[in-house]
């Protein structure tokens, strides 16, 4: 079964005075049952006969930040171990010391220090190191990401030069939460953790739009799109407002999102849901009401939000919001 990214290890892993946890493995066959454990669960092959590697951890809420130094080796995703897996995540290695070759959706990236790829959990993936590394993982589920699962899926195993574009920017914030694991702690360290995913959302989407092709509707869903994250909380947002608001027809506005395999309102709601979520979980936010957040990002009734966000994860929100 996977599990979320490093819960298994962080809870044998012995912790730090200041929080982070430390696994370490001095033989491969450790270091196997460690890597599986920490991520979700993976083929790990190496050739040599002695081996020594190094995770520094920190989970917040569901995302997790893992530092991996070690020496070379490869894993390897494979479709059976995807298949016994019931949640999806995306994983972005930042290259901090040595170089690794990322392989999926039949692309390779070379990363050397800097660089910065992404790699999707639900396909499978080699990932190699020829000599000793040390990389940052930033791993989380797709859902708590502001783009849609597919239009990432063009990015998978594409190099993201950390010298380039907006990772001059991102690398180095991502350097840094390597080198500060110990302070990325109770509420700031959530609040940065999801700051993080922010930035690597507002990377993805800045490439996206360097690289594809795209026609009048592309450039319009995206418009529209954050047209919508930016009207959230009015609940007055449906597809007539928004029609007007970009001089189309509403007939119009759902054909753009049809041909995008989605539709308006289910937009909306996903996107609402999210930004609930994540209030849910977020310690700064304790003190308001379920009924206050949902009203904050457009749920205006509380009953309604309830029986959606139950259909949508499973739990109630105050039981999800304890957890």
């Amino acid at each position: 079964m996977t599990m979320t990214v490093v819960n298994s290890v962080t809870e044998a892993a012995p912790v730090t005075a200041d929080g982070v946890r430390c696994a370490v493995a001095d033989s491969f066959t450790q270091w196997r049952t460690l890597v599986s454990q920490s991520f979700v669960p993976l083929e790990v092959r190496n050739a040599s006969r002695t081996f020594h590697g190094t995770l520094r951890s920190r989970v917040l809420d569901e995302l997790s930040i893992v530092e991996v130094s070690a020496n070379g080796h490869q894993v390897v995703r494979t479709p059976t171990l995807i298949a016994a897996s019931t949640r999806q995540y995306f994983k972005l290695n930042l290259q901090l010391s040595g170089t690794g070759l990322l392989v999926q959706d039949n692309r390779e990236a070379t990363l050397r220090p800097g660089d910065l790829a992404v790699y999707d959990t639900n396909r499978p993936y080699t990932l190699e190191f020829e000599r000793d590394f040390r990389t940052l993982v930033l791993m989380f589920p797709h859902d708590v990401l502001d783009l849609p699962a597919d239009s990432v899926g063009q990015l998978t195993a594409v190099r993201l030069p950390g010298d380039a574009g907006l990772g001059r920017l991102i690398s180095p914030f991502m350097v840094q939460l390597a080198e500060n694991l110990d302070v990325l702690s109770g509420a700031s360290g959530h609040r940065l953790a999801y700051n993080a995913v922010d930035l690597v959302a507002t990377m993805f989407e800045s490439e996206l739009n360097l690289r594809r092709d795209k026609g009048a509707h592309g450039d319009l869903l995206g418009r529209i799109r954050s047209y919508v994250d930016a009207h959230l909380g009015d609940p007055e947002l449906c597809p007539a407002s928004i029609a007007a608001a970009h001089f189309i027809s509403t007939r119009h506005l759902h054909n753009v999102f049809h041909e995008a395999d989605s539709t308006v309102a289910s937009w909306i709601r996903s996107r609402r849901l999210e930004h609930c979520r994540r209030d849910l979980r977020d310690p700064i936010l304790t003190d308001r009401s379920v009924g206050t957040i949902a009203a904050r990002w457009g749920f205006v009734d509380a009953a309604h939000f309830s029986r959606i966000f139950r259909t949508a994860f499973g739990e109630t929100p105050s039981t999800y919001r304890r957890a």
